[in-house]
């Protein structure tokens, strides 16, 4: 028996929850591509120590013949830590959760519901949903190679077919090969006529659907995500589900992060500010800087929505989005970040 990081116990590769009552999928923040990198990760934890984190999606090809360093690498302080891949051959999904696995990973999410072209012309992503046999394949060849959870992130239908049981038969037939999370973007995927940013908004929302699912499949861990812009929304999902994901919103006002743990997990409210969260990133700057040479506005611009709705915020972010600074050092320019932000506030922590 395995104890992992976030707290379930593995045994035959079902995770199971430990006695202190922890359920790792409750709140989650999505894979997001271009945003949901280390750096961004690595921002996030230090928001949220509870909320489950994943990757932006990394497929197979990347892993087998590319820089595997350059995308499985993170921070030890960004667990729980999950790894969503993208790929629909069995052996290859195996070979790249094992690397997964090896390199730390806390869970392997295969990505069944991303409908852009791109995705669409290498044959995974959303349109894998019309081959749930393959992908109950590609399930089994992940569990059977690795002891940490596999999971799938699908839509509840592909194009204009609202049918419920395309997604009831899709979610039995992957259950049946060891999955046992289904994390539901409860929205049909429009594989043609929509870019991948209409297909976040103009397919309506069906949240009964993950509910049905969960009514079906009771012993199963249901997810709902889609559109959760609120805590309000969180808690009405919670009610019958096992988790809520959230995408965009936690990006663009991170500050609501904040609150999670004590919201949503019991925690003691956190007593960091904004100015020490963004001191610790600056810190994070500088040894990313030292370590891997990688330059602060890599990593700044994850954060510029971190004071968001404050008066002022829009000259924060100015600086720190300022490519004529991009030449100074980080920590100079935080310094100018928080003088154009609160000129007169006194009482702000020195950077320096």
């Amino acid at each position: 028996m395995k104890t992992l990081e976030y707290g379930v116990l593995q045994t035959s590769k079902t995770p199971h929850i430990t006695a202190a009552g922890r359920n790792p999928w409750r709140l989650c923040v999505a894979p997001m591509m271009d945003w949901t990198d280390r750096h961004c990760r690595y921002f996030h934890r230090l928001l949220t120590r509870h909320t489950l984190l994943y990757t932006e999606m990394v497929t197979t090809g990347a892993l087998l013949h590319g820089d595997v360093a350059r995308h499985l690498r993170f921070d030890a302080a960004e667990h729980p830590l999950a790894l969503q891949l993208g790929g629909s051959e069995p052996a290859d999904l195996a070979l790249a959760a094992r690397m997964g696995a090896d390199w730390g990973y806390d869970e392997i999410n295969l990505n069944c519901g991303c409908p852009s072209e791109r995705v669409q012309r290498g044959a995974f992503g959303a349109c894998l949903m019309r081959e749930p046999d393959l992908v109950a394949d590609c399930v089994k060849a992940m569990v059977d190679s690795v002891s940490i959870p596999v999971t799938v992130k699908h839509r509840i239908g592909l194009d204009h077919n609202e049918n419920y049981g395309f997604v009831r038969d899709f979610v039995g037939t992957v259950a049946k090969a060891g999955c046992t999370v289904f994390i539901v973007h409860a929205r049909n995927a429009w594989l043609k006529g929509l870019s991948p940013k209409e297909n976040r908004e103009i397919p309506p929302l069906r949240y009964d659907i993950a509910l049905r699912l969960k009514h079906d499949f009771p012993r199963l861990t249901i997810v709902a995500n889609g559109g959760l812009r609120d805590s309000s929304a969180l808690q009405a999902q919670l009610q019958g589900l096992d988790g809520a994901m959230v995408g965009r919103e936690a990006y663009h006002n991170p500050w609501w992060l904040a609150g999670w743990d004590a919201e949503f997990f019991g925690a003691t409210p956190s007593t960091s500010s904004r100015e020490t969260i963004e001191q610790a990133m600056v810190g994070y700057m500088e040894r990313e800087a030292h370590e891997h040479g990688t330059h602060w506005s890599s990593i700044a611009r994850h954060m510029l929505g971190l004071y968001n709705g404050l008066p002022g915020a829009r000259h924060w972010r100015q600086q720190w989005s300022d490519h004529r600074l991009k030449h100074l050092p980080a920590r100079e320019v935080a310094a100018l970040a928080q003088r154009s932000f609160r000129p007169r506030d006194a009482d702000i922590p020195a950077l320096a």
